[in-house]
């Protein structure tokens, strides 16, 4: 079987200036899930929501859009804002696990309301032609609650489900649950992707053990903290590049020039990055380490040389 892997989205992170410079010096990725579209009551897109999946923003990538919601008037806003720039797929957030968005109905907190799943996608199918994929947890208080929204999803012409193993509200603590991922296999007639800790190759061969009927996979988090992940998953291999640290230097230097002539200030750019490091490190020989070490830079020159001395120890490490 083919694998296919892609790339979840997380807000602040995988933007398109993230996106095209993962695929440049990376790639595995098949496709990218553009971080969600969220329109607050007002039918209007903000800019830097178009600027992300602008075409010209990502010319050498697959890419599909995806909206957080609970409103039918807004599904179908976007739904057609994406179509007119020629998109053919969206992809329905009922994933986000943030207590924020739980608690007002949207991402996992809309998992145990059917009925209202039911009426949007009742409307997008009769007043639109988009093909509709979604993103789900199990549910945000326990991992039944995505088992009775089943027979709603299986009305219609989904194109997938891909189902992050964990409920609601665990965020991103505690293990993936894969016994009630395997509850949900039998349970539907749509196509499952399967999402959650997916941070290393053993980590993806034993889900791939588990479940030998799936055949597509997605990344998040994982794909930040080793960029390299998704690419050795493809070519079957533990091993990294020789020039592995070179490689990420190089990808690192190129986002971060772009997030600081889009950022104004030291400010932004500096929280900006530290937020990449909270997952970058952890590829690193010492986490805490190179993580405190990038706290501690004060202004962009200390912070470029605490990045120069990460580099430099990672790499005297590998020529060992």
């Amino acid at each position: 079987m083919a694998l296919t892997l892609l790339s979840s989205p997380l807000q602040g992170f995988t933007d398109f200036r993230f996106r095209n410079a993962f695929n440049h010096f990376f790639g595995g990725i098949d496709t990218f899930y553009s971080p969600y579209i969220r329109l607050n009551g007002k039918l209007k897109i903000k800019q830097s929501y178009e600027n992300d999946i602008l075409p010209e923003d990502n010319t050498s990538l697959e890419i599909i859009p995806q909206i957080i919601t609970n409103d039918a008037n807004e599904f179908i806003y976007v739904a057609k804002y994406v179509q007119s720039l020629g998109y053919k797929e969206l992809n329905w957030n009922l994933g986000c696990p943030y207590p924020m968005v739980a608690k007002s109905g949207m991402g996992s907190g809309l998992i145990c309301n059917p009925s209202k799943i039911d009426e949007i996608l009742h409307r997008a199918h009769n007043e639109t032609d988009i093909l509709v994929s979604m993103k789900m947890r199990m549910g945000y208080e326990n991992a039944e609650e995505i088992l009775e929204v089943f027979p709603i999803l299986d009305n219609y012409p989904l194109k997938n489900i891909a189902i992050h193993a964990r409920i609601g509200k665990q965020l991103y603590k505690g293990p993936v649950d894969l016994g009630a991922f395997e509850k949900c296999i039998g349970s539907t007639k749509h196509t499952l992707y399967y999402n959650g800790d997916i941070t290393s190759i053993s980590a993806f061969k034993a889900v791939e053990e588990r479940f030998p009927s799936l055949d597509h996979f997605m990344i998040g988090r994982g794909l930040i903290a080793d960029p390299f992940l998704p690419s050795m998953i493809k070519n079957n291999t533990t091993e990294y590049p020789k020039n592995r640290w070179a490689i990420f230097s190089e990808f690192h230097d190129t986002i971060y020039q772009q997030y600081d002539a889009y950022l104004s200030g030291p400010t932004p750019i500096k929280l900006k990055m530290l937020g990449f490091w909270e997952y970058f490190s952890q590829s690193t020989s010492n986490p805490q380490k190179a993580y405190k070490a990038i706290k501690k830079a004060t202004n962009p020159i200390k912070y470029k040389q605490a990045v120069a001395q990460i580099l430099d120890k990672e790499m005297k490490a590998m020529a060992h």
